[in-house]
């Protein structure tokens, strides 16, 4: 099922966690912050709206480390509900998709409770004081592969955040699939 996340709530501070990564080390999400910023991306290995465009998410990810911004993706879905997104998996995910990030495990769901993550993908652009300034799509291609001359909101917002500290007043909603949560939760 389909989930929008609300727009952006500017000024909100990034909250720190410290989860395992797929490279067998644990990682403090504020460690992964570029001097001009960071992109916390909730993922997930099974979503279609995930697999249509997670090129695109390698490009703009190396794309935006090169204007100082940091960029992390994370996956809290329940693997027990859903296998394919299971930390063994997430491992082969990225190795495909070759994934120039970490990628970490929120296996108790507290990290995307605490973002108020949505659906996958969910964008979440901070600036160098770790204030949101973007909350919104990667780009305008939903499920469908990339049209030319696509524009890359997620890739021109925070380079917009790299450059001025403030992200751009008018963004668009992310869309994707539900964040699966664990009934226990």
């Amino acid at each position: 099922m389909a989930a929008i996340p609300p727009v952006c709530d500017f000024g909100w501070p990034a909250v720190d966690a410290t989860l395992p990564g797929i490279d067998g080390k644990n990682h403090s999400l504020f460690d992964l912050a570029g001097p001009n910023g960071l992109v916390v991306a909730f993922i997930c290995n099974h979503c279609p709206y995930v697999k249509s465009v997670v090129q695109r998410i390698v490009r703009d990810a190396a794309d935006l480390k090169a204007q100082g911004v940091g960029f992390v993706a994370i996956s809290s879905n329940d693997a027990e509900a859903y296998p394919e997104d299971s930390f063994e998996n997430m491992e082969l995910f990225a190795t495909k998709h070759q994934f120039p990030f970490p990628y970490l495990y929120d296996e108790d769901q507290s990290v995307a409770r605490a973002y108020g993550a949505a659906c996958t993908p969910d964008f979440f652009g901070f600036n160098g004081e770790l204030t949101l300034q973007y909350r919104g799509r990667l780009d305008a291609s939903r499920k469908e592969t990339d049209a030319p001359g696509l524009r890359r909101d997620l890739y021109e917002a925070m380079k917009h955040v790299a450059r001025t500290g403030n992200g751009p007043t008018d963004q668009i909603a992310s869309i994707g699939c539900s964040i699966k949560w664990k009934e226990s939760a």
